[in-house]
């Protein structure tokens, strides 16, 4: 199948008007296994194709798009690179957005992937040019290709603010139309997991005026529709670098985090809760979050309830973000922040332990994977373990193999058991036979199905 779509593109090439074969070619090309297609990309010339675009005939035009974007995924993005650079750039330059729209997915893959980019970036004049061609763009997926090329290094970045589209990004980001803000504050986000891109945010003032448009968002009717990008961009900010100095420099991420968690909206209850998992991933967060005192415990209640009534998809966050807030590593057990994650957990519900088993016993396994998970994050702290130990028919729940049903659960319970064996402390306050059966299930490993035993009956067939 692959050869007789190769020789079609060979007669492609000899005719002037291939308006048949294109046709042919197209259809065949859908009904060819991309794997074949790979095993000959050594064959596949396609500057043919890429010629036809420039005749700007319009049903030739959709073929040649329809047919390179299938030839182009056979292809590595090492080869687009090197072999299709000049036709990429007449590509970037076409009157027609689905030419440009198939150029720059190609150039998105070169973005993506380490080796092909390098072909970019020791190649100056041909960066200079990509980013010229897309920067005269107004597509989105322009906008955020420039994005991608500035998040490779300095340098890159370097050539996309020189040719101004970062400029009009930033722009907009503070302009008046909502749903344009929305869209730019996703891409300004992505610059800034980069170090380089972090620090030309700042330079440029772009965290502060952020800031200050989550400072007027309340006189704004139409905030909803920025606000919870602007506060994950903070989030990603503040774990990023420093949550302590982030949440000081600018308090009303802070004040806006917590005002959001009692919006009757679950997007922003959902954003809130989900940057209260990022803030609490590391001891630094969780520090910041514990200085609040009691208005942060006030929210954990809050995230609680969300949790036993809110829809499954808040429900999962909620349970995320406990974890996370709640996870110590061993070598981070101190007194004090052992007596920290005791208080939030209690702070979550009158009995903590029993919400999260009433959850887990749901019949959706991501909710039960998810409490599941929470049991997790607190097994290595010798203060769950002795709520967990004198829970009645917790430790038998923990060793119950048929409760599980599916694999994601297994694995959950399995993660749970490891968790508690590998403890220092689950010895001395679970006692050694309950130490030994968790350790039997681990070594058994998550699948472990009991052998059933069979009575022989005399005279039985």
């Amino acid at each position: 199948m692959a050869a007789q779509a190769l020789e079609l593109l060979r007669e492609v090439e000899r005719l002037e008007a291939p308006l048949e074969e294109l046709r042919a070619l197209q259809a065949m090309l859908q009904a060819v296994p991309l794997s074949e297609l790979r095993e000959r990309a050594a064959d596949l010339r396609l500057g043919p194709l890429f010629s036809l675009l420039s005749e700007n005939q319009r049903e030739q035009t959709t073929l040649c798009v329809s047919i390179l974007e299938r030839l182009l995924q056979a292809m590595e993005p090492v080869h687009v690179a090197r072999n299709l650079r000049v036709d990429l750039q007449k590509g970037l330059t076409h009157p027609d957005d689905s030419v440009k729209i198939l150029t720059l997915s190609q150039v998105g893959r070169i973005v993506e992937n380490s080796d092909a980019v390098t072909e970019i970036l020791n190649n100056a004049k041909l960066l200079k040019e990509i980013v010229y061609c897309i920067s005269g763009e107004n597509l989105s997926v322009a906008k955020a290709l420039i994005v991608e090329i500035s998040s490779v290094s300095p340098e890159s970045l370097n050539y996309c603010t020189t040719s101004g589209l970062i400029t009009q990004l930033l722009r907009e980001l503070t302009g008046e139309d909502v749903l344009v803000r929305a869209t730019c504050i996703e891409m300004v986000t992505s610059l800034a997991y980069t170090h380089h891109g972090r620090q030309y945010l700042a330079q440029e003032g772009v965290i502060d005026q952020v800031s200050n448009i989550i400072v007027g968002a309340d006189s704004d009717p139409f905030s909803s529709f920025y606000l919870p990008g602007f506060v994950k961009f903070f989030g990603n900010l503040a774990v990023m670098d420093s949550p302590q100095q982030i949440c000081e420099r600018y308090p009303v991420f802070v004040e806006k985090v917590f005002e959001m968690t009692e919006s009757q909206d679950p997007t922003m209850i959902g954003v809130a809760v989900d940057t209260i998992g990022i803030l609490g991933s590391n001891i630094e967060g969780k520090q910041v979050l514990h200085k609040t005192g009691t208005r942060f415990e006030h929210l954990l209640k809050r995230i609680g309830h969300q949790a036993k009534n809110a829809s499954t998809e808040l429900k999962l966050r909620c349970l995320d973000a406990i974890s996370s807030i709640l996870y110590l590593p061993p070598e981070q057990q101190t007194d004090d922040l052992l007596r920290m994650t005791e208080s939030w957990f209690s702070s979550l519900s009158r009995d903590p332990l029993e919400l999260f088993r009433g959850i887990s016993s749901q019949p959706f396994p991501e909710l039960h994977c998810a409490a599941l998970k929470v049991f997790t994050a607190i097994a290595n702290q010798s203060w769950a373990q002795k709520l967990m130990f004198n829970s009645p028919g917790f430790v038998e729940y923990v060793m119950d193999r048929s409760v599980e049903h599916d694999k994601a659960s297994k694995d959950a319970k399995y993660e749970l058991v490891k968790a508690l064996a590998n403890s220092k402390t689950i010895a001395e306050i679970f006692g050694n036979p309950t130490y030994l059966r968790l350790r039997t299930y681990l070594s058994e490993g998550p699948y472990y199905v009991k052998p059933v035993a069979t009575t022989a009956v005399e005279g039985a067939e």
